[in-house]
């Protein structure tokens, strides 16, 4: 039974800032059967932040996972709006789109091997770095993820994405993009195409991770039915 309290431990520290340790919450259960060590509090906490990032990672991964979520769809570099801007009026707005639709598509390729990343930064998380984002703000699981899987995932992301934007064909319709408009431009726009994607599908990742680790802080009922109930309700039925 044990097990069973998991949830209400991570909930409580998670919710209420002024927790001090997460041992504290168990003792002041109602009807505990008994004190849990660190060591499953931590594991608990491990188990649901495996299955926020692996949803974080499966939610973008898929068709439109990029493309049809307006926080973090992948727009054309700042320095390319005015061709974009050039070419929808010149009658070539379907280019535009083509690449546009080529970025995204290559970020929901790459977001495919983030699971094992943020998998391997749980592995090593110790009890202080647990306690810390039990007690932590409100981005605590977020920012822990930067610190330690940023550079990871630029190295899975960036050739994955190089390989993306060739077989949807991105690099084509990039090259076509800015060779029309180079016609008319005096100045040639020379943008690190995969870099910016690479960019933009790591700050995507880790938007999502936020919003995971949201409902667990701040919606009571996503905290019930939507995440703990997902990752602990299995076990409680076998304790």
């Amino acid at each position: 039974m044990k097990r069973f309290y998991l949830p209400a431990i991570l909930v409580a520290c998670m919710f209420f800032s002024g927790c001090e340790t997460a041992q504290q919450i168990v003792n002041n259960l109602p009807n505990a059967t008994g004190s849990l060590t660190n060591d499953q509090i931590v594991q608990g906490l491990k188990e649901a932040l495996t299955i926020g990032t692996q949803n974080s990672s499966s939610k973008l991964s898929a068709i439109d996972g990029y493309f049809a979520n307006a926080a973090i769809k992948i727009l054309l570099p700042p320095e390319a709006q005015k061709v974009e801007s050039t070419l929808r009026s010149l009658g070539l707005g379907s280019t535009v789109d083509k690449a546009v639709l080529s970025l995204n598509r290559a970020a929901e390729d790459a977001a495919k091997s983030a699971a094992p990343i943020f998998v391997n930064a749980i592995k090593q998380m110790t009890i202080t770095d647990a306690l810390g984002i039990l007690k932590g703000g409100n981005n605590a699981a977020t920012n822990y993820f930067k610190g330690k899987t940023t550079a990871a995932l630029t190295d899975a992301f960036k050739p994955t994405i190089n390989a993306a934007l060739s077989k949807v064909s991105a690099t084509k319709y990039w090259t076509d993009m800015f060779t029309v408009y180079n016609k008319f431009a005096t100045t040639p726009v020379n943008t690190d195409l995969s870099g910016y994607v690479t960019g933009k599908a790591i700050d995507g990742i880790f938007f999502q991770v936020s919003q995971e680790e949201a409902k667990i802080r701040t919606d009571p009922a996503a905290r019930v039915t939507d995440i703990l109930k997902k990752v602990f309700g299995s076990s409680q039925a076998k304790s």
